[in-house]
């Protein structure tokens, strides 16, 4: 959804989707071809930095920059997918308006035939088409937030590019739903000093008085 929140016209209900995320370790192979920055966001993220999946995730997202190129170069990677914006519990073709006022856009395949022989759309990736300026990633919550993308990205024992943890539990500050508390609460304990630093001053800033600064 759009930081202003609002929603574009038109669009289809999401009704219930089928989600059948590929997990992050797949995702290197699969996007072998793309060679702009691409990180692993949201939940997945802190599981990769803790080393090791502590909660079941609804979904796979990946971040990386909101570019013609960028996007192009995932569509290619994943030729099999049907891409679609996707926001508010709503759907849109990539080819709308839609496409340059959400950031999140979803990659699913054809499903095997149901027994009337029509294949189900499953849902594989989610990817967040997120904002740049001169090669550098901007932070979706403060655009005054400007860091190089080798600041914000990290890599797990496998070679898995995710998004540093700091910055995951700042986007997830807003909505604080109890898995949002969970991560936060697993981890707190193993944030170094200056990345706690960098959260409480990101948090005065964009969510004043938020009840997880009295905690960093």
């Amino acid at each position: 959804m759009p930081e202003d929140g609002a929603i574009p016209p038109g669009g289809y209900p999401l009704g219930d989707p089928v989600s059948e995320p590929w997990l992050p370790e797949e995702l290197p192979a699969r996007l072998r071809g793309v060679t702009v920055p691409w990180y692993v966001a949201a939940g997945w993220a802190l599981d990769l930095f803790r080393g090791e999946q502590t909660r079941e995730h609804e979904d796979t997202e990946i971040g990386l920059p909101n570019t013609p190129d960028a996007f192009g170069q995932v569509c290619a990677a994943l030729p099999g997918c049907e891409f679609e914006v996707a926001g508010s519990g709503r759907l849109w073709p990539v080819d709308s308006p839609a496409f340059a006022h959400l950031h999140q856009t979803w990659a699913s395949e054809a499903g095997p035939p149901g027994p009337d022989g029509r294949r189900e759309r499953v849902y594989r990736l989610d990817v967040f088409r997120e904002p740049h300026r001169q090669g550098r990633w901007v932070c979706r919550r403060d655009g005054t937030i400007v860091l190089p993308y080798d600041q914000i990205i990290r890599y797990d024992m496998r070679g898995i590019p995710y998004l540093a943890p700091q910055f995951v539990l700042l986007f997830k500050a807003k909505a604080t739903r109890p898995k949002d508390q969970a991560d936060f609460e697993g981890v707190l304990p193993l944030l170094a000093r200056d990345e706690r630093t960098w959260l409480a001053a990101a948090l005065r800033r964009i969510h004043p008085g938020h009840e997880w600064l009295d905690r960093l």
